[in-house]
């Protein structure tokens, strides 16, 4: 697709492949003038890259080539077939999982990144799942400064109450027998966009778990924690029931090899009433917590 003009950026819808080849629909943002750095901003859990979209211009129009893409299974990367393949109108029998998100997918966009760029520093930007999976992936590495909003350890014990009670419920007796009985589970049952049941399950199975993604034996991905010693800040919103403070902290912790810096923001401090989990990327943000976030990502190395 030919490059379209947004404010004073461009911005071109692409197709990009994952380490198997499995074509991943992704958004490319670039500014007009000089690039100073590269960025990654890699998706939440069953949110759409749409929604990265203004951060991600804002990005941009301050001197980034910012990349956003959606995990196979989800938004434009559904397909199973190369470019211009239709979308299965069901995800049953769809084979992937949180772990194949990271390995196959993230890993690949970090790569491409590097590839097109190897000038520029390599910022990484994750919220929720995405932060989640920086630790996973084997060339993380390649990334000189992490961002990461919201992005938490997500046993449901460190859930906030009542919402912890909520989840847990919610996932382990009506969505994860529903995903089971459907072979994926439908965003209609309140998570608002399709996932594989592989993704859910596993999902679920880390959610059920004290240290959550660290207790999974078969994820041998963990050790990939390890080897990140980029800069690392970790975004905590205080009325975010799901990345509490204490979820962050056990997330960060993992990084033994940096020096994690979590810093907690309260709705008062951005002129708003509230933020939670995602409302970090609304626009309304934008000379306030996007300002902030953005002059970190932007620092000397």
């Amino acid at each position: 697709m030919a490059e379209a003009a947004l404010d004073d950026i461009f911005f071109d819808d692409i197709i990009l492949p994952a380490i198997d080849g499995h074509p991943l629909g992704a958004t490319l943002f670039l500014p007009r003038g000089a690039k100073r750095k590269a960025v990654l901003i890699n998706s939440a859990t069953a949110v759409p890259r749409k929604v990265y979209k203004g951060f991600a211009a804002y990005l941009a129009k301050r001197g980034s080539v910012v990349l956003t893409y959606d995990y196979r299974g989800t938004g434009d990367s559904r397909q199973k077939a190369p470019t211009g393949a239709s979308q299965p109108k069901s995800l049953a029998g769809f084979k992937a999982s949180m772990s194949d998100w990271a390995a196959l997918d993230v890993t690949a966009t970090v790569a491409w990144m590097r590839e097109r760029y190897q000038a520029l520093p390599l910022a990484y930007v994750g919220h929720s799942f995405g932060g989640q999976a920086l630790g996973l992936i084997p060339n993380n590495t390649e990334v000189s400064r992490a961002l990461l909003v919201a992005s938490q350890a997500g046993y449901w014990k460190l859930f906030a109450s009542p919402e912890r009670y909520r989840v847990y419920a919610a996932m382990n007796f009506v969505l994860l027998p529903l995903t089971r009985m459907l072979g994926y589970t439908p965003g209609w049952a309140g998570l608002g966009m399709d996932l594989p049941k592989g993704v859910f399950e596993q999902w679920t199975n880390w959610v059920n778990s004290p240290r959550y993604l660290f207790d999974d034996a078969a994820l041998t991905a963990v050790s990939n924690f390890a080897k990140f010693t980029g800069a690392l800040r970790a975004v905590c919103i205080s009325d975010d029931p799901w990345a509490t403070r204490p979820a962050v902290e056990l997330l960060c912790s993992g990084f033994d090899a940096a020096k994690p810096e979590i810093i907690s923001i309260t709705p008062d401090e951005a002129g708003v009433n509230k933020i939670g989990h995602f409302g970090f990327f609304r626009p309304e943000h934008r000379d306030t917590l996007w300002r902030g976030a953005a002059e970190w990502i932007e620092a000397s190395e």
